[in-house]
C-alpha cells in the first residue's frame, strides 16, 4: 500500500483545478490527499469547495502580508503545518518566493506550451485570447516545477490540443482544460514516483 502523497493546493478563484484533484484523490485515481487550501482572496469558489471536502483552508492576503518574502512564509508556514509533500498551484494568480525546503515540490499548471504565451499577465482568458490571436494552429498546457518567476521552471509534461477554425477563447479554453485536468494529475503521480526529470 503506497502512502498517499499529502498535498497543499494555493487558490485564488473558482478553484476547478482544486476539484479535479479532490474528486481524483477520493475516487482513488490519484494515490494523494489534499491536506490544505491556501486562498490569496477571501471568500472565492475555491474556499467552498475545500469546506465540501472537509480539507482545512487558509487565506492569506498579500495586502496584510507587506512584502512578498512574509506573504510567502505565512503560505508555506500552512504548507509546512499540513506536512505538505507538494504544493499545487492552481489558478494561484501571486508570484511567491519558494523557500529552500520546497524547492522542486511546487508546481504549476499554465494553459498554454511553455515558452509561449506565459509570464507576467499571461493567464486564464488572456492566454486563450492571445493564442487566438497569434493565428498558431495548436496550443494546449504545461505542467512545470515553479521556481520564482512567472511561469519558469524545469517542465514536467505537456500535453497539445488544435486551435480550430471558429474557436472563442470559452471553447478554447474548455478544451485546454480537459488535458489539464489529466496532465496535473499525472505530473502529480509521477513526482510521487521519483520519475519527474
Amino acid at each position: 500500500m503506497t502512502t498517499p502523497l499529502r498535498l497543499a493546493v494555493l487558490v485564488s478563484g473558482s478553484g476547478t483545478t482544486l476539484q479535479n484533484l479532490l474528486d481524483r484523490c477520493a475516487d482513488g485515481r490519484l494515490t494523494a490527499r489534499v491536506v490544505q487550501v491556501v486562498s490569496n482572496v477571501p471568500g472565492v469558489k475555491a474556499l467552498e469547495r475545500a469546506a465540501a471536502a472537509g480539507v482545512p483552508a487558509a487565506v492569506v492576503v498579500r495586502k496584510e502580508a507587506g512584502s512578498r518574502e512574509e506573504f510567502s512564509r505565512r503560505i508555506f508556514d500552512h504548507c509546512r503545518h499540513a506536512r505538505a509533500d507538494l504544493v499545487c498551484l492552481a489558478g494561484f494568480l501571486q508570484i511567491i518566493t519558494i523557500p529552500d525546503d520546497y524547492l522542486g515540490r511546487v508546481m504549476n499548471i499554465h494553459p498554454a506550451l511553455i515558452p509561449a504565451f506565459s509570464g507576467k499577465g499571461y493567464y486564464g482568458r488572456h492566454v486563450h485570447e492571445a493564442v487566438l490571436q497569434s493565428g498558431v494552429t495548436e496550443t494546449g498546457c504545461t505542467v512545470h516545477f515553479a521556481d520564482n518567476q512567472y511561469d519558469h521552471g524545469p517542465i514536467i509534461l505537456q500535453k497539445k490540443v488544435p486551435v480550430l477554425a471558429g474557436d472563442t477563447p470559452e471553447t478554447l479554453a474548455a478544451r485546454v482544460f480537459k488535458q489539464e485536468c489529466e496532465a496535473y494529475p499525472e505530473a502529480i503521480r509521477m513526482f510521487a514516483e521519483g520519475k519527474c526529470p
